[in-house]
């Protein structure tokens, strides 16, 4: 993984450092947001030079409560015990899980474009080929998108969120378990979600690709 990466120049300018994944590399999920954030206080007013692109870790700004629901990823991961609830928000202990993002810079007045996305593809791809997850999780309708288009057989249309929000799509070698975005979830979004994970983790959701020893 390049520290040093200069394939965006754009993103080179703004950015504090390239933020790249982050967790368990023996995980069986993998979660996939769409770029590093900049934190948000209780109001949901971002800190332009704080969250992940400050500390490096993907969802770091997670740490912080939400503009509307007050939900963040790290909650979720709490409350079905893939994170340490006692560890710093900057650096959570994660069991099980793996964080990362479809690009490893942040801008902070636009998303990421479509080479920007393109540029990162392979730190991305080579991630999901270290790790080796049962699940892929995006976050957010971007990285369902692009997580779908290389994963699935599913049409581009039938691939929207909320629709797809806490649903399993079959992939080739992984399943994908769509959310929103943590921070835009209702409250009702929220526990179908958290539902339906925990409902996966009873199943045997390692059969597609065979057990392993972990």
């Amino acid at each position: 993984m390049d520290e040093e990466c200069r394939n965006c120049p754009a993103l080179c300018e703004t950015r504090t450092q390239v933020v790249h994944g982050y967790g368990d590399v023996a995980a069986d999920f993998l979660f996939v947001g769409e770029r590093p954030s900049a934190a948000a206080d209780a109001s949901g007013v971002p800190f332009a030079a704080d969250g992940e692109d400050a500390s490096g870790v993907p969802f770091a700004a997670d740490g912080a409560d939400g503009p509307e629901s007050g939900t963040t990823l790290r909650r979720l991961l709490e409350r079905l015990g893939l994170c340490d609830a006692t560890s710093p928000p900057e650096r959570p202990i994660l069991e099980n899980a793996y964080l990362t993002q479809l690009t490893r810079c942040r801008h902070p007045d636009r998303a990421p474009t479509d080479e920007e996305v393109a540029n990162c593809d392979p730190f991305l791809e080579a991630e999901i080929r270290m790790i080796n997850p049962e699940i892929l999780i995006p976050v957010g309708e971007r990285a369902l998108v692009e997580l779908a288009e290389e994963y699935t057989r599913t049409p581009a249309a039938e691939l929207a969120l909320p629709e797809r929000h806490a649903t399993t799509i079959r992939g080739r070698g992984f399943a994908l378990v769509p959310m929103i975005d943590p921070r835009r979830q209702s409250d009702a979004q929220t526990q179908s979600w958290v539902e339906h994970f925990a409902q996966l983790l009873a199943t045997d959701y390692r059969q597609t690709k065979g057990r392993r020893e972990r």
